[in-house]
């Protein structure tokens, strides 16, 4: 990061920290329509406080970097104040993306350190607005994309971070579209200037931003889409779009891709990082386009693997300009976190994507949606890659039939949990006594010489004596 974005991350940390103690924030600033005096008085304070003893709200807040257990469901006190050209959002669906995953284990940069409530976009109704909001109203339907803070009941976001979902599509869909279809967009049309019969490679093609870019290529005459996946999703991004689908798992891409496409491809999308950026740059025929937005490879498991960071940073990719003018290639980094201060460029964006949306051109697909009480099981799935499309969030509250599924499902995971424990000591206990028997065997040698180095002695005096006879 560059020192001009450092005062700005670190405002935003601070802003953060209001929202997320909004008991506090009443009494540091009185509203500006009460005058000092009026303030002051005990009756403007007794007035505030039942407000903000009853007003509460559910959050998920990350409580440290590290597996899933990490992010926990916890209940804030105080209605959150609202700034100028600020309104509150009450969260219906929160969408689930794969930065979430990283920032879960401290691999993204964009969150604040913890404790915080993650999450870059959701939708709602809107609930109050703030001071010079012109454009926004309470009961409107909207999605909202912010930087984090969103994986609550009600959240407090600039208006500007707001769309109005169109008629017809529903909280579920609105909550998958921003992050997803914002990134696919931009990529391919801004940095690619995709053309028809131009070829495009998108690897995991099945999520979020796999199947947003499926669908945005198609919108364009002729494009021709290969698409990595496991082979169970073959048959699902086939139906969405892609004209070549590739199993990662067992085949070499690079070589599927040059059985079909010789001389290369017009643009590909690297969400991975590491080693597949430079058989990326490789695949680029002249002319073409390689668009890395993420670091993938640095995932591998609950927490934080070193190992795989490290191995993901050795075979970081880098280039001399020359060899990018004697290739006549260009490489391009794109990171929608780092675009909050372009917001209107990202709402140009989306209103194209709105347009397509209408036009029945795009539409989110739903792989699966989970209570706030089940955030870990959500990201599981996607961190498996289990999911075929968006994994999103509801703010519903879970039936307590359900709690009390889940409460079985946590009893069961301690109990196996318990289980393996006992197991891998009794293995240690077993390997000690095995070590001991072992050490046994090795002393009963040795005891049986020096039994038997008397006896010799003995033997070797009787002999000398005969001698001496």
């Amino acid at each position: 990061m560059s020192g001009e974005d450092a005062p700005a991350q670190q405002q935003n940390a601070v802003d953060q920290k209001q929202e997320t103690k909004p008991a506090e924030e009443p009494k540091a600033e009185p509203p500006k329509t009460e005058s000092a005096e009026a303030a002051a008085t005990p009756a403007a304070t007794t007035e505030k406080a039942p407000e903000e003893e009853t007003f509460t709200y559910r959050a998920l807040v990350l409580t440290g970097f590290g597996g899933y257990d990490k992010v926990k469901l916890q209940v804030k006190k105080g209605k959150p104040a609202l700034k100028a050209g600020e309104v509150l959002v009450r969260v219906k669906v929160c969408g689930l993306n794969f930065a979430d995953l990283m920032a879960r284990q401290g691999l993204y940069d964009r969150l604040p350190s913890p404790p915080v409530t993650p999450g870059m976009e959701c939708s709602g109704v809107v609930e109050a607005v703030g001071e010079e909001v012109t454009d926004r109203k309470v009961g409107d339907k909207v999605m909202v994309l912010n930087r984090f803070g969103l994986w609550q009941e009600v959240a407090v976001v600039p208006a500007s971070h707001t769309f109005l979902i169109p008629d017809g599509m529903s909280f579920e869909e609105a909550a998958a579209l921003p992050v997803n279809y914002i990134t696919a967009y931009l990529m391919l049309f801004d940095f690619g200037n995709l053309r028809p019969n131009q070829s495009v490679l998108v690897h995991a093609a099945a999520g979020g931003v796999g199947i947003a870019a499926t669908q945005l290529c198609k919108t364009v005459k002729d494009v021709t889409v290969f698409g990595t996946a496991s082979a169970s999703k073959h048959e699902a991004i086939s139906q969405g779009g892609v004209t070549h689908a590739i199993d990662y798992r067992t085949k070499d891409y690079v070589e599927e891709v040059r059985k079909i496409s010789p001389k290369g491809l017009d643009i590909i999308l690297d969400p991975l990082g590491g080693s597949d950026t430079h058989k990326a740059y490789n695949l680029l025929k002249p002319m073409g386009k390689l668009i890395t937005y993420g670091a993938a490879n640095m995932l591998a498991g609950q927490r934080k693997n070193l190992i795989a960071v490290a191995k993901n940073w050795y075979h970081q990719f880098s280039i001399h300009t020359l060899s990018l003018i004697q290739g006549n290639k260009s490489v391009c980094g794109f990171h929608l976190g780092y675009l909050d201060g372009e917001m209107e460029l990202i709402t140009q964006a989306m209103n194209t994507i709105l347009d397509l949306y209408k036009q029945g051109k795009v539409k989110p697909r739903i792989d699966s949606t989970w209570h706030l009480e089940q955030v870990g099981d959500a990201m599981r799935k996607m961190q498996e890659r289990n999911n075929i499309g968006k994994v999103i969030l509801t703010t519903e509250p879970m039936p307590e039939e359900e709690k009390k599924e889940e409460a079985k499902k946590e009893d069961k995971k301690e109990d196996k949990k318990k289980e393996d424990k006992k197991k891998d000591d009794k293995k240690k206990d077993d390997g000690k006594k095995e070590e001991k028997k072992d050490d046994k065997k090795k002393e009963e040698p040795k005891k049986e010489e020096k039994k038997e180095e008397p006896k010799k002695e003995e033997e070797k005096n009787d002999e000398a004596k005969k001698e001496e006879k």
